[in-house]
């Protein structure tokens, strides 16, 4: 599952190829997209001739992978996470906590972000047990060093790679009290912060599916967040994976090019 406007177009066409390219299993993608308007901008949602032409690509690996739009703007204006609609952070990510609300989505599903790369088969992720959890993710690699040094213990997630028990959730609420958060609590990346806060039964899972930090060997998801640099002088730095001379010169990645080459030609093919 992915959350997007037309904006997150490209980001979202390097996700999805990484993932068909690490699997052997059928994929299901389910994009939840919306018609949103704050303060600063519009968002407009994907429209069906793009979410068509990456139902096709996805099809050419199997026939039985599909890509599906689910166009939630009813949803989103009917319970708006109004005390957070005009923050930094695109409201657009508060799309994945209406997922409970959409009955077409299966009981289990993992949820990405689109600047999360997927490197290795993820099925060891995928298959793990959630019937005692409600999300399994990775600790955020910031907040475990605020959040652990505190004299009660919390465990703070970091939520661009999330598996999901939605039908736990749909029992317990989780996502409807999140909602509710989002709607009264102004809150540091929001949606986030109004899960950490608000699930009590977490599954913390390894690094190597949620790498935020340093490339590893054995990274599964490498997740393209904003760091923090403090030496020689503090900087902070927000490089992406569809921005490949940052990749190249900042990073030193280069192994993603072929991925980027292909994802440019989906993009601007001809429809």
């Amino acid at each position: 599952m992915y959350c997007g406007d037309q904006q997150m177009a490209q980001g979202l066409v390097l996700s999805l190829i990484s993932v068909l390219k690490n699997t052997t299993e059928p994929v299901h993608f389910y994009i939840l997209t919306a018609q949103i308007t704050n303060k600063k901008q519009q968002f407009l949602p994907l429209s069906d001739e793009f979410v068509g032409r990456l139902d096709h690509y996805a099809r050419q690996f199997t026939p039985e992978n599909s890509v599906v739009k689910f166009e939630i703007t009813d949803l989103f204006t009917a319970e708006p996470p109004v005390a957070n609609l005009n923050t930094s952070f695109t409201p657009n990510c508060m799309l994945r906590l209406y997922a409970d609300l959409i009955p077409e989505l299966p009981d289990k599903i993992l949820y990405l972000d689109t600047d999360v790369l997927c490197r290795q088969d993820f099925s060891q992720f995928y298959h793990q047990d959630l019937s005692d959890g409600e999300i399994a993710g990775t600790l955020d690699h910031y907040g475990k060093w605020f959040f652990h040094r505190q004299l009660r213990l919390f465990d703070y997630i970091n939520s661009g790679v999330l598996l999901l028990n939605l039908a736990q959730i749909r029992r317990s609420g989780l996502f409807a009290k999140c909602r509710q958060k989002c709607q009264r609590t102004r809150m540091f990346m929001p949606d986030q912060s109004a899960l950490n806060r608000l699930c009590h039964t977490k599954i913390i899972t390894d690094t190597k599916y949620n790498e935020q930090h340093r490339l590893n060997q054995d990274t599964v998801f490498q997740h393209f967040t904003t760091s923090f640099k403090f030496l020689p002088r503090f900087k902070i730095r927000t490089i992406k994976p569809w921005q490949q001379k940052l990749l190249h010169e900042e990073l030193g990645i280069y192994e993603y090019d072929d991925l980027l080459k292909e994802s440019t030609k989906l993009l601007t093919a001809n429809h």
